[in-house]
């Protein structure tokens, strides 16, 4: 298996929020980047959304103009994950969704080379059940990185119970190429970062829904009480409100405690639509933003 050092190939599956991101910081890296989406618009969308935030980078000096031509030149669109041939280390960011993400790693296992690292940006669903979908589990490894992705960086590495030793170093150096802070943690539902995380949302949810008080007053106590940066509010509209959902039905179902039961409100307003930011409003109204 080759050094992080000399990795010069990646495949993103998945051109969203989470794909773009991290599409976007392999590209920085000096890393050739084949993003990989089965709808050609998402990946119009997802070039202009890196675009974008290359400029702001540029802006806030962070790098110079020749680095962003530059990163923007090492992405590579297309439509087929069958392109992915080449690819030395492939990172699966798509909709958090079980059958979607075993069937992408049954049919990846068999087109990547037999040395690639097979990594899931999942927030919950278990790497060992992920990797016994493919042809070498021990190739397979969580890559959880965060929201947003150039900005935020911590990496979750998680493995799974096949993962090697030689998948989990060089996905740890990875990590450290890239100029983020890798923390590993074993395979567990939710992992660690929404095993406290997600609870924390649901019962800002089930504080809104039982009328203890407005979004924004929900918000303030835990910015200016508790000097976090982003209300749990704001930060699931952020997330997805259908993202939250779906993690917290991974951890009600393969906990079994009712403490992670999704609040009903929350169910609620993903039905009606109301997914937070990508949708326009959530817990908030983000039609004026």
């Amino acid at each position: 298996m080759k050094p992080a050092s000399g990795i010069t190939r990646v495949g993103v599956i998945g051109a969203g929020t989470m794909g773009n991101g991290i599409a976007h910081v392999f590209a920085l890296a000096g890393i050739e980047v084949d993003l990989i989406d089965v709808d050609a618009e998402a990946l119009g969308r997802a070039r202009s959304t890196i675009e974008t935030n290359l400029a702001r980078q540029v802006a806030k000096e962070r790098i110079d103009q020749q680095q962003a031509s530059d990163t923007l030149g090492r992405l590579h669109p297309n439509t087929s994950l069958s392109s992915l041939g080449e690819a030395e280390v492939i990172v699966e960011a798509a909709t958090e969704n079980r059958e979607l993400k075993f069937s992408v790693f049954e049919h990846v296992s068999r087109v990547a080379s037999p040395e690639c690292v097979l990594a899931t940006n999942t927030s919950s669903i278990s790497i060992t059940e992920i990797a016994s979908h493919t042809t070498d589990p021990k190739r397979v490894i969580g890559m959880h990185f965060m929201n947003p992705v150039p900005v935020m960086r911590l990496v979750e590495v998680i493995r799974g119970l096949e993962t090697s030793e030689a998948t989990a170093d060089l996905t740890i150096d990875l990590c450290e190429r890239l100029g983020r802070v890798p923390v590993l943690a074993n395979d567990s539902p939710g992992f660690v970062a929404n095993r406290l995380l997600m609870p924390m949302i649901n019962e800002a949810v089930v504080c809104l829904m039982e009328g203890v008080a407005e979004p924004e007053a929900i918000d303030a106590v835990m910015k200016l009480g508790m000097n976090h940066p982003m209300g749990p509010l704001a930060l699931a509209d952020l997330i997805g409100l259908d993202t939250c959902l779906a993690i917290m039905e991974v951890l009600h179902r393969d906990l079994g405690e009712s403490k992670y039961r999704p609040c009903p409100l929350l169910r609620k307003y993903v039905a009606a639509g109301r997914l937070g930011r990508k949708s326009g409003r959530g817990f908030h109204d983000y039609a004026e933003s």
